[in-house]
Protein backbone atom coordinates (compact mmCIF):
# COMPACT_ATOMS: atom_id res chain seq x y z
CA UNK A 1 0.00 0.00 0.00
CA UNK A 2 1.20 3.46 -0.93
CA UNK A 3 -0.39 6.66 0.32
CA UNK A 4 0.11 10.25 -0.75
CA UNK A 5 -1.19 12.80 1.72
CA UNK A 6 -1.46 16.46 0.79
CA UNK A 7 -1.78 19.56 2.93
CA UNK A 8 -1.71 23.30 2.56
CA UNK A 9 -4.63 24.28 0.36
CA UNK A 10 -7.01 27.06 1.21
CA UNK A 11 -8.45 30.42 0.28
CA UNK A 12 -6.20 33.32 -0.63
CA UNK A 13 -6.59 36.68 -2.34
CA UNK A 14 -5.13 37.33 -5.76
CA UNK A 15 -1.44 38.13 -5.45
CA UNK A 16 -1.06 36.03 -2.35
CA UNK A 17 0.90 32.85 -1.70
CA UNK A 18 0.24 29.29 -0.61
CA UNK A 19 2.49 26.31 -0.04
CA UNK A 20 1.32 22.78 -0.76
CA UNK A 21 3.02 19.75 0.73
CA UNK A 22 2.73 16.06 -0.04
CA UNK A 23 4.22 13.06 1.71
CA UNK A 24 4.37 9.58 0.22
CA UNK A 25 4.40 6.65 2.61
CA UNK A 26 3.95 2.92 2.68
CA UNK A 27 5.61 0.24 0.64
CA UNK A 28 7.98 2.31 -1.51
CA UNK A 29 11.10 0.93 -3.12
CA UNK A 30 12.06 3.90 -5.26
CA UNK A 31 10.47 7.08 -6.59
CA UNK A 32 11.07 8.36 -10.11
CA UNK A 33 9.05 11.55 -10.19
CA UNK A 34 6.77 13.55 -7.96
CA UNK A 35 4.58 16.37 -9.03
CA UNK A 36 1.40 18.38 -8.82
CA UNK A 37 -1.59 18.37 -11.12
CA UNK A 38 -4.74 20.46 -10.91
CA UNK A 39 -8.29 20.20 -12.10
CA UNK A 40 -10.67 23.13 -12.32
CA UNK A 41 -14.45 22.63 -12.68
CA UNK A 42 -15.32 21.55 -16.20
CA UNK A 43 -11.69 21.17 -17.23
CA UNK A 44 -9.29 18.27 -17.63
CA UNK A 45 -6.62 17.54 -15.09
CA UNK A 46 -3.38 19.24 -16.09
CA UNK A 47 0.23 19.08 -15.05
CA UNK A 48 1.32 22.03 -12.91
CA UNK A 49 4.85 21.05 -11.98
CA UNK A 50 6.95 17.93 -11.78
CA UNK A 51 10.36 17.10 -10.37
CA UNK A 52 12.31 14.06 -11.46
CA UNK A 53 14.82 12.19 -9.28
CA UNK A 54 18.07 14.02 -9.95
CA UNK A 55 16.35 17.36 -9.73
CA UNK A 56 15.14 18.29 -13.21
CA UNK A 57 11.82 20.11 -13.24
CA UNK A 58 8.92 20.76 -15.61
CA UNK A 59 6.37 23.54 -15.22
CA UNK A 60 3.20 24.45 -17.02
CA UNK A 61 3.73 27.67 -18.97
CA UNK A 62 0.96 29.33 -16.97
CA UNK A 63 2.85 28.97 -13.68
CA UNK A 64 6.46 29.52 -14.74
CA UNK A 65 8.09 32.21 -12.66
CA UNK A 66 5.37 32.05 -10.00
CA UNK A 67 5.45 28.46 -8.71
CA UNK A 68 8.43 26.51 -7.43
CA UNK A 69 8.51 22.76 -6.86
CA UNK A 70 10.94 21.13 -4.46
CA UNK A 71 11.49 17.62 -3.24
CA UNK A 72 13.15 15.76 -0.37
CA UNK A 73 14.16 12.40 -1.80
CA UNK A 74 15.05 10.94 1.57
CA UNK A 75 11.62 11.71 3.00
CA UNK A 76 9.60 11.17 -0.21
CA UNK A 77 8.02 14.58 0.11
CA UNK A 78 7.28 17.22 -2.48
CA UNK A 79 6.31 20.85 -1.99
CA UNK A 80 4.82 23.47 -4.26
CA UNK A 81 5.39 27.11 -3.38
CA UNK A 82 2.79 29.19 -5.18
CA UNK A 83 3.33 32.95 -5.37
CA UNK A 84 1.49 35.72 -7.17
CA UNK A 85 -1.62 33.59 -7.28
CA UNK A 86 -4.34 34.41 -9.78
CA UNK A 87 -8.05 33.54 -9.80
CA UNK A 88 -7.38 31.19 -12.72
CA UNK A 89 -5.18 29.11 -10.41
CA UNK A 90 -8.33 28.05 -8.55
CA UNK A 91 -8.61 24.27 -8.73
CA UNK A 92 -8.26 21.04 -6.83
CA UNK A 93 -4.56 20.24 -6.67
CA UNK A 94 -3.45 16.62 -6.69
CA UNK A 95 -0.11 15.23 -5.68
CA UNK A 96 1.31 12.54 -7.96
CA UNK A 97 4.08 10.07 -7.41
CA UNK A 98 5.54 7.70 -10.00
CA UNK A 99 7.22 4.90 -8.10
CA UNK A 100 7.97 1.23 -7.65
CA UNK A 101 6.69 -0.46 -4.52
CA UNK A 102 9.23 -3.29 -4.73
CA UNK A 103 12.27 -4.47 -6.70
CA UNK A 104 11.31 -5.58 -10.21
CA UNK A 105 7.88 -3.97 -10.11
CA UNK A 106 6.70 -1.67 -12.86
CA UNK A 107 6.46 2.08 -12.47
CA UNK A 108 3.00 3.02 -11.19
CA UNK A 109 1.29 6.35 -10.64
CA UNK A 110 -0.20 7.11 -7.26
CA UNK A 111 -2.41 10.05 -6.38
CA UNK A 112 -3.30 12.03 -3.32
CA UNK A 113 -6.88 12.84 -2.40
CA UNK A 114 -6.65 16.42 -3.63
CA UNK A 115 -6.61 19.76 -1.87
CA UNK A 116 -8.69 22.78 -2.83
CA UNK A 117 -6.97 26.03 -3.74
CA UNK A 118 -9.26 29.02 -4.19
CA UNK A 119 -7.95 32.42 -5.28
CA UNK A 120 -10.37 35.32 -4.91
CA UNK A 121 -10.17 38.42 -7.08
Amino acid sequence: QVQLVESGGGLVQAGGSLRLSCAASGSIYTVNAMGWYRQAPGKQRELVAQIISGGSTNYADSVKGRFTISRDNAKNTVNLQMNSLKPEDTAVYYCNGRLKHMVGARWDDYWGQGTQVTVSS
